[in-house]
């Protein structure tokens, strides 16, 4: 890799989770944000001056990506914006980091994925952050390997809580042209990836959704289910809420025929074997995983995780070594598209 050579990114969006990212391009030597944006003139002042000394800011997209020495973009902004900045930013000859979730529906995903596939030059990632943590990672290849036997189920549940004003603060949430959903897209999206990603991935969904607590606040979910199919034949589920009492509350379940293992609040929370020599081995695997981990800079509220500058550090290393990012767009769309084939089955009933 070229160590002298710096990507130079500008920010879109300086919302809450634009933060991290600055902080996360900061923490790189390889990279340099020169350029951030906003529609709203003071919010993309403020950034540049707290988080972003010395680069330009400007409340126009389009600035972003006519000005020539900027290399790269990381995608902050609402949900519905996501598929149009990212098809511009490519056309534009920038690589691409989108925050989730990638779209608001089918239609916009496919128009990124065409997109990146139109410009196989360039990195187009989506964040996934998760994945990038040891414990997910170490329970997908002990899954993939046969450790726990043949996946018989796996299920996730996310308990949080969003007040009203949440969802009157910013017009765009809770709507469907504007977020796309609600809990499912939003809040537990990264659960909901983690559970498909561990168990290998799912091809079919179907779901039941209602509105329990914010009655005539939001227009879309607050509290689902979801029934999975997943490609090797397990069946899975996922259920979520963002009306309940806890701040923050989840847990993924992998069980299998030779032994089961559950995560609760990003933590191992338990591992049992069927054998108790499989168990100390699958146990050592695990112990090994966690503690080779690298440490992560810049964490943010808890619920982020430590993933944002591992992924954030492997999109820069893409760019300079024109290599493939750990979660492409085709990568995240999978997600997506089981969230919006949940939708479909609920809206269908």
């Amino acid at each position: 890799m070229n160590k002298k050579r710096k990507v130079r990114t500008a920010v879109i969006g300086c919302g809450v989770i634009s933060e991290l990212h600055l902080r996360c391009f900061a923490h790189n030597e390889q990279a340099e944000v020169v350029a951030v944006c906003d529609l709203i003139p003071e919010r993309a002042e403020k950034a540049a001056r707290e988080r972003a000394p010395g680069a330009r800011w400007t409340t126009k997209a389009e600035d972003i990506f006519a000005d020539q020495a900027i290399d790269a973009v990381s995608i902050c902004t609402d949900h519905a914006s996501h598929a149009a900045l990212a098809c511009a930013a490519l056309d534009a000859g920038k690589h691409v980091l989108c925050e989730k979730c990638l779209a608001v529906n089918a239609s916009d995903l496919r128009k990124m994925l065409a997109a990146a596939k139109a410009h196989p030059e360039l990195v187009a990632a989506g964040v996934f952050q998760h994945r990038f943590e040891p414990l997910p990672r170490i329970l997908r290849s002990l899954i993939a390997e046969g450790a726990f036997g043949r996946l018989l189920t796996a299920t996730g549940s996310l308990h949080t809580y969003r007040s009203d004003d949440y969802f009157k603060n910013d017009a765009w949430r809770g709507t469907k042209k504007g977020e796309g959903g609600s809990i499912l897209i939003n809040q537990s999206i990264h659960y909901f990836d983690l559970l498909l990603w561990i168990a290998g991935g799912a091809d079919k969904a179907r779901a039941f959704y209602a509105n329990l607590g914010h009655q005539g606040v939001i227009e879309t979910e607050d509290t689902i289910s979801v029934a999975l199919r997943m490609r090797d034949g397990a069946v899975g589920s996922f259920v979520a809420t963002n009306a309940g009492i806890d701040q923050w509350e989840n847990v993924l379940s992998f069980q299998g025929t030779k032994g089961r293992v559950e995560i609760r609040n990003d933590k191992l929370a338990s591992l049992k074997m069927g054998d108790p020599a499989d168990e100390r081995r699958v146990s050592a695997r695990i112990e090994k995983a966690l503690a080779a981990a690298e440490k992560q800079f810049a964490k943010g509220r808890d619920y982020y995780g430590t993933g944002h500058q591992a992924q954030i550090d492997d999109y820069v290393k893409a760019i300079l070594t024109k290599g493939r990012p750990y979660v492409t767009f085709a990568d995240a769309a999978e997600s997506a598209s089981m969230v919006f084939a949940a939708y479909a089955s609920a809206a269908r009933g």
